[in-house]
């Protein structure tokens, strides 16, 4: 089933048997016969150039039994017209059981062979592609006018293949917005696959929500990349702080500004939007922009111009944007705060980000991308031992610990034990320091209280019940300084602090040891 080609097919005189006629090529074939070709000819071509078509084909294989099918196309360049002709073309035609129906797609206008492959390929034209191009190498000098015929089936490994290279080209993408972490948060997952999606096919505004420190500005980045990587994002990343621009200067440091448009403009200032045009603008923390930065941006977004303070002729910036926050913007719209026409532009793509407490089962592939990451960056490698590595993973994984900074509160934690470490190997009194350090942190500097400390989890629930209440509380008191303390040595100068200084011997670390074994216990499990 072909169209009749009316720029391609179209030649006369004795020299048009040189010429690649792809209609006629067709039936030139010496190794491909064609029974029966049905031939689409609009009523408005039907004159000299289908009569010798017809007749040239009738010479080259007077065996080919040739049909006519004559379709009224006002315009081959609408799509929906041109596919809704083709697909009442093949709902009506009467196809057999074991004949081979091919389409030819080589000629006809781009609309008609897009139209040709969406039909083959759902299965409405129950038959192969057939593509046909110009003589290539000796068949060119020996048959000028034959060319090459092929067959392309759209049900063979080969179009699988393409469809698992876009299966596997979906999962790095989506390997690389997780930053290769092998994360296990099913909340998490879900949302990089969702978008992936967006990224790579839509230009629209996103919105990144979630606490401070649980990654916004690590995804918007990634994002960025992966845009730059797949559809050839020409600009920079442009990164700000909403948080940081305050008064007069918000203004200028969005918008830009011309010279002499206020005191202390000496010279004229570009502004990040259109530093990032073309680019990718993040701004972080967008509820802490004032209702006018909010109204700038907006027209920004919509029409793609704004005038920098001071200036009476528009700029252009098209970028696309990714914002950040951790409020409510819709509170925020209630209270008046946040422009509801913004909001309602830049929430169309809006992902929560879980904080680490919410992402526990994430915080073990985290620990190991953070140390090599820090190694990459200091040219040091650090890693824990076996008794280390568990210890501090039990605190991290405990409910009891709010992670409040969320991933920032466990980058620097990693990143003051390797560098407190000896010979890059973090060891379990770094861990103990470590945790009680962030322990008094997330309690705002007050000392561990003795009620804080459960016993029946150091103890267990039998040695407990044993141990006399004057002696729980002694220990209790003695656990939350061990847990505070970096060595066995700080803790026992603090406990001892007053007795050490009548001794003029003293061994506090010792002591301390001591006391712990009674109990059956040792500094570094603490």
């Amino acid at each position: 089933m072909s169209f009749l080609g009316t720029n391609l097919d179209r030649s006369s005189g004795p020299d048009r048997w040189e010429q690649w006629r792809p209609t006629i090529s067709l039936c030139q074939q010496e190794d491909f016969v064609v029974d029966r070709l049905d031939l689409m000819i609009d009523r408005k071509h039907w004159h000299e150039l289908a009569d010798r078509v017809l007749a040239d084909i009738a010479m080259v294989s007077p065996e080919t039994e040739v049909v006519i099918h004559d379709l009224t196309i006002r315009d081959p360049w609408d799509f929906g017209e041109v596919y809704s002709v083709m697909s009442d073309l093949c709902a009506r035609y009467d196809f057999e059981d074991g004949v081979d129906y091919l389409a030819h797609m080589t000629t006809g206008t781009h609309v008609i062979q897009i139209c040709w492959f969406l039909l083959t390929e759902a299965r409405f034209f129950p038959g192969k592609i057939l593509q046909t191009s110009p003589p290539r190498g000796r068949k060119a000098k020996k048959h000028p006018g034959a060319g090459v015929v092929e067959i392309i089936d759209l049900d063979l490994s080969k179009y699988d293949q393409l469809k698992t290279r876009f299966e596997q080209e979906q999962v790095e993408a989506q390997d690389f917005l997780r930053s290769g972490i092998a994360t296990k948060n099913a909340a998490f997952n879900a949302m990089i696959v969702e978008l992936e999606m967006v990224a790579l096919r839509s230009s629209a505004p996103i919105l990144l929500m979630g606490p401070t420190g649980a990654g916004k500005s690590q995804l918007a980045r990634k994002v960025y990349e992966l845009r730059q990587q797949r559809t050839k994002l020409e600009g920079d990343f442009v990164e700000v702080n909403c948080a940081t621009l305050r008064g007069d200067t918000a203004m200028s440091t969005l918008f830009g500004h011309k010279k002499g448009a206020f005191t202390g403009a000496t010279s004229d200032r570009t502004g990040l939007l259109r530093k990032a045009h073309r680019g990718m603008l993040f701004l972080d923390e967008i509820g802490e922009l004032g209702l006018d930065e909010q109204a700038m941006l907006l027209r920004a977004l919509e029409e793609g111009t704004f005038l920098p303070i001071g200036s009476d002729e528009a700029v252009k910036a098209k970028f696309s944007l990714i914002a950040g926050t951790n409020r409510d913007l819709r509170r925020e719209v209630s209270d008046g705060k946040f422009r509801e026409d913004l909001l309602a532009r830049i929430d169309l793509w809006t992902f929560e980000l879980p904080g680490l407490a919410d992402r526990r089962e994430d915080i073990e592939p985290n620990l190991d991308y953070e140390l090599q990451k820090l190694s990459e960056l200091e040219g040091r490698a650090s890693t824990f031992n076996k008794e280390a590595r568990e210890k501090f993973l039990r605190f991290a994984q405990s409910p009891d610990s709010p992670w409040k900074g969320n991933f920032r509160d466990l980058n620097a934690s990693i990143t003051r034990m390797a560098t407190l470490s000896e010979r890059g190997r973090i060891r379990v009194e770094d861990v103990s320091a470590e945790t009680a350090r962030l322990q008094q942190a997330w309690r705002g500097g007050e000392t561990s209280k003795p009620n804080e400390i459960d016993l029946s989890e150091v103890l267990g629930e039998e040695k407990l019940a044993d141990t006399d209440p004057f002696d729980q509380v002694q220990l209790a008191y003695v656990i939350g300084i061990c847990r505070q303390s970096r060595t066995l040595s700080d803790a026992g100068r603090t406990v001892f602090s007053e007795s050490r200084k009548k001794r003029k011997i003293t061994n506090d670390a010792d002591r301390l040891k001591k006391y712990l074994v009674k109990f059956g216990l040792n500094f570094s499990t603490l």
